[in-house]
Order: C-alpha cells, then structure tokens, then sequence
C-alpha cells in the first residue's frame, strides 16, 4: 500500500509535459528563436495570434527563447515582459520551457572552459526569475540548446574531448538547479548519433547518450528524419535513446524538422504537414507503451508556420 501510495505522489509531481504522453495525445512542443520570442513577449497582440495559431495546430509547449539578444537581456531587464506572457499563456492551457541556446551568441563555445561562466550566468537568470515570479509566470522547465558539433574545432580528433566538456558544462549547470531548489524540468536538444559515440567519463566507458540522459531530467533528440520506418528512420535513431532512458526513468522527446535542407530527409519540409502526420502516427503507435517516450518537438516556430500556411496540394 505504501509502495502504490508513492507511486501516485511521484506520478503527480511530475512537470505535466514529462506525463502528457502516457494521459493522452502526445505532448507537441516547439521551438522559438530570439526575434519571434522576443516579439511574442514585447507584445500582447503578437503573443494571443501566435499562441492561438499553436494551440490550433496542435502545440501545447513553447521552448520561448530567454536570453541576450541584439544587445538587450528581456529576462534580466524586464522580467515582468515574461511573467505576463507566461501568465497568459497558463491561463490558455500552454506550457513554457526558457530556450538556452543561441546562434547569434555562438553559445556552442559554451562547453569550453574559458567560456563555463557565460553558460552558468545564462542559466542562473532563469533560476533567478523562477525564484523571483509567482507560480502561474514560472517556467516549467528549460530546454537547452548547446550544440558542440557547430564549433570549428569539431573533427574526428577532437570531438570526444568537446562533448567531455559538454558534460562537465552540463554537470555544472545541474548542480545549479539543485542548489536553487529547482523543480522545473531540465534538458538538451541533442542529435540522435550521440548514441554512436563512446566516452569515458567519471570512470565509465559508455555511449555518450547515455552520459547525457544520465545528467538531465529529459534529452529533446534531434531525430531529424521524413519517415518513421525503416533502418534510417525516426524509430531506428531513437532506439537506443527511449531504451536507456526507460531504464533509468528519463523522458525523450522525438524532434522533427519542417525547415528547408539541402538534404531532403531530414526534413519534411517538401513532404509537407500530411505525411508529417501519417509518419506521427506510427511512431506513437509504436512507442505507446513507452515509459521513456514524451511526445515531439517542432523546429521551429517562423519556418512551421510558413510551413504550414503553404498551399498544399
């Protein structure tokens, strides 16, 4: 009786989007970057079309970007600006995850360790701000996204030696999350071949997948293929994560591309939202029963809406 008690305090205080897949649909999450993030937030208007637009098409978590950008820091200047989106967006039956991550600030250079204090001051903001708001304007988690096969100095040589330094970056950022006391859900964009790589790290030779979902509350897998199927497909690359990841008790959310690539199966940018759906509904047919499985997230928000509003035949 004490065990099954436990068992429903523990099922309940999980963040509602780690346990949307086993109540129902799938948890749909997407992407925003900086200037429609900032745009969402800096304006009301903006914000209630967009967050109308997702809930239509069925998103239900925003990774709404929360840091520095063009030379302003919203989250550390303004912080009522997020508070009040984040507000309405609860109020509206949405979820909002603080995106880590830039392009603009190159902060793939994060993992080194002359540039260790940058990752932790950006992190530390949004503890900072959760600490700070009241409970409906807190983020429920943070997803990170430092990738450090973007640096120049990723070759076969020293990528081993780069992605020990992610960990240790994320090691730290981790430690800071249980000194603040934390309870949002903590997790990185990572690809899917991470699996493929082995690393020794505090004395364990294992893939790196591993070492990663090991560190963090969930891993968003950047499982960017236009089929479900077969040998190079979304189920085939996210094997090893789901099985490890139920193993230990973490959560995986399957990433998918609708932006335009040279490359034309890494995306369903030509394939378009039908056969995204079709291809949807076979992996959540065959991850159902899952534990490890915690819906999708979509890049990203600019391009999906295009995406979406083109005519398709």
């Amino acid at each position: 009786m004490k065990a099954h008690l436990l068992a429903v305090v523990l099922l309940l205080s999980m963040p509602w989007s780690i346990t949307r897949a086993a109540e129902g649909p799938p948890n749909r999450a997407l992407w925003i970057w900086e200037a429609e993030s900032y745009a969402m937030v800096e304006k009301p208007e903006v914000a209630a079309d967009a967050i109308a637009f997702m809930k239509k098409n069925g998103v239900n978590t925003l990774y709404l970007y929360a840091d520095a950008y063009k030379s302003r820091n919203l989250i550390a200047d303004n912080p009522a600006l997020y508070r009040s989106f984040i507000e309405s967006a609860h109020e509206k039956g949405m979820h909002v995850y603080a995106l880590l991550g830039s392009a603009y600030l190159h902060t793939e250079t994060y993992i080194l360790p002359e540039r260790r204090a940058d990752a932790q001051a950006m992190f530390q903001r949004v503890l900072t701000y959760n600490q700070a708001a009241p409970p409906a304007a807190r983020f429920d988690g943070i997803n990170m996204d430092i990738e450090p096969h973007l640096l120049n100095a990723w070759n076969d040589d020293t990528r081993v030696e780069l992605m020990r330094q992610f960990l240790e970056m994320s090691a730290a950022l981790m430690r800071l999350k249980t000194l603040a006391g934390a309870d949002l859900s903590v997790g990185p964009a990572i690809p899917f071949w991470l699996d493929g790589m082995q690393l020794d790290w505090r004395g364990q030779k294992r893939p790196v997948s591993e070492h990663v979902i090991d560190l963090y509350d969930y891993v968003a897998l950047m499982d960017y293929r236009d089929k479900a199927e077969g040998r190079d497909g979304i189920l085939s690359h996210a094997a090893s994560e789901i099985a490890y990841a139920n193993k230990v008790g973490k959560r995986v959310v399957i990433g998918l591309e609708t932006t335009k690539n040279d490359i034309d199966k890494v995306t369903f940018y030509e394939e378009g939202p039908r056969v995204m759906e079709r291809e949807i509904s076979k992996v959540s047919a065959a991850l159902a029963k899952e534990p490890s499985f915690a819906g999708y997230a979509l890049h990203h928000y600019r391009e999906w809406r295009a995406w979406l509003q083109r005519k398709w035949p």
